[in-house]
């Protein structure tokens, strides 16, 4: 690659937060992340336009993940290419772009089991069907160490990096190593202030390889992530500061592995708390956030973690046993 490739963020509404795509400039263009379904019209369109560019002429929509503010606008962004344009997601995440109940039973797996509200699956599944632009079948379905070309001489390399979710992928710039990682470095978490994941281990594991092997020349975040003061990283980091994000992420799967882990080892107590049955948790590390409020981080990675602990206490019973 004799020049480097622009990289221009898009950003559209929604709600409390800045929904963040990201336009390649490559000889056959590419947009990592969609938003949600409002968000190529009123947010690309114009974006496109200020700089010359047309969304007619994309030809490429890569999916970090498959979480509703990613993948909500993907049918709809296809759409307005003339339905050219390759639709790439992990094989893991891409239940999500093919249903919107998929999304439902996710939630009812998972946190909706903590949450007191008898609307959430009602709520959710209306959500799917305002956010979410359309089903559909992906054109790729990748699992890691594929190479997507972009034209001439400028492609993306894929890497899987699980954790935020199971399907979570980095696609690397190769050449300038810019790294667009949707919402896989938590940091402290955006707007709710805890960092959301559904797999412990792999979320660090994939954060460590980002750090050691990856290394960003520059990071490309999904919204922006909060350090420890609350101020936010914004959704483009330099070198300096991705390595400052990365290695906050992992001190802080640390430090909430330790709560959870003697938490769970001590055993659940159901209690009034609004954390529960994870209070423990909140009071050793001193979070006060809204747990209840969506997409409630606290509880989708307290649950990680207690079925992480489950699935060892399986294992060490099979061993014993079998």
């Amino acid at each position: 690659m004799t020049a480097l490739v622009a990289v221009h963020p898009m950003v559209s509404p929604w709600g409390r937060f800045g929904l963040y795509s990201f336009y390649i400039d490559a000889p056959e263009p590419a947009i990592v992340d969609t938003g949600i379904a409002s968000s190529p019209a009123e947010g690309m369109v114009p974006a496109l336009k200020a700089i010359g560019r047309r969304i007619e002429d994309v030809r490429w929509i890569l999916l970090t993940h498959g979480h509703i503010d990613h993948i909500g606008g993907a049918y709809a962004l296809w759409e307005l290419t003339g339905r050219r344009a390759q639709v790439v997601i992990h094989e893991a995440d891409a239940p999500l772009l093919r249903s919107r109940r998929a999304h439902v039973d996710e939630f009812l797996s998972g946190r909706a089991q903590y949450l007191d509200d008898p609307d959430g699956e009602g709520n959710l599944t209306a959500a799917t069907n305002t956010v979410i632009s359309g089903e559909m079948e992906p054109t790729l379905v990748v699992r890691g160490g594929e190479t997507i070309s972009l034209g001439g001489d400028v492609s993306v390399s894929v890497h899987s990096i699980p954790g935020h979710t199971r399907g979570s992928v980095a696609y690397v710039l190769d050449g300038q190593n810019d790294v667009f990682v949707g919402d896989a470095v938590q940091v402290h978490g955006a707007a709710n202030g805890f960092p959301g994941f559904v797999d412990p281990a792999g979320y660090r594991s994939s954060l460590q390889y980002l750090r050691d092997e990856i290394r960003p020349r520059r990071l490309y975040l999904g919204h922006p992530y909060r350090r420890a003061d609350g101020s936010p990283y914004g959704v483009e980091l330099d070198a300096g500061q991705a390595r400052e994000a990365l290695q906050a992420s992992l001190d802080i799967e640390a430090r909430v592995n330790s709560a959870a882990c003697g938490c769970l080892a001590a055993g659940l107590q159901d209690t009034d708390s609004p954390y529960s049955p994870f209070a423990r948790v909140a009071e050793d590390l001193g979070y006060a956030g809204n747990p209840a409020l969506e997409p409630s981080p606290f509880f989708t990675t307290l649950h990680g973690y207690r079925t992480t602990m489950d699935h060892l206490t399986e294992d060490e019973e099979i061993s014993t046993h079998g």
